[in-house]
């Protein structure tokens, strides 16, 4: 191999290299980590669940307390410390989901919650069917 297509290859296989995410970036989108806050998050929240309500014609105590205003929380877990990126991911799953799934989402016995939003599962549990 001749040295400058020797030098080419080198210079692009660092390029590759340092063109990598950085650690902790992988994910964000080059988002900077902010936590997420969770009165505007839990307020989004209730806006989508209560227009997804309506529209999959999804009726359970969960989908009349969204109507009535009320909000599933106003704080994370202790210890739980969600970034606004993992907010964002968990609100388009929301409004992505289809009407059965939904419902599945917003039963009153045993609800499930979408991987994306199960970003602060309870020590211990596995974190199955549990979150915001």
């Amino acid at each position: 191999m001749s040295p400058s297509r020797w030098r080419r290859l080198l210079v692009a296989t660092l390029a590759l290299c340092c063109a990598a995410p950085t650690a902790g970036d992988i994910g964000s989108c080059g988002q900077e980590a902010e936590e997420l806050d969770p009165v505007k998050f839990f307020a989004q929240k209730g806006g989508i669940d209560r227009s997804r309500c309506e529209e999959c014609g999804i009726s359970s105590a969960r989908c009349e307390a969204r109507h009535a205003g009320e909000l599933e929380a106003t704080e994370f877990p202790e210890d739980c410390f969600p970034l606004v990126h993992d907010g964002e991911v968990c609100l388009r799953a929301l409004l992505d989901a289809g009407c059965g799934d939904y419902e599945e989402y917003m039963r009153d016995v045993g609800p499930t919650v979408p991987t994306e939003c199960n970003f602060c599962p309870p020590r211990g549990a596995g974190g199955a069917g549990s979150g915001p």
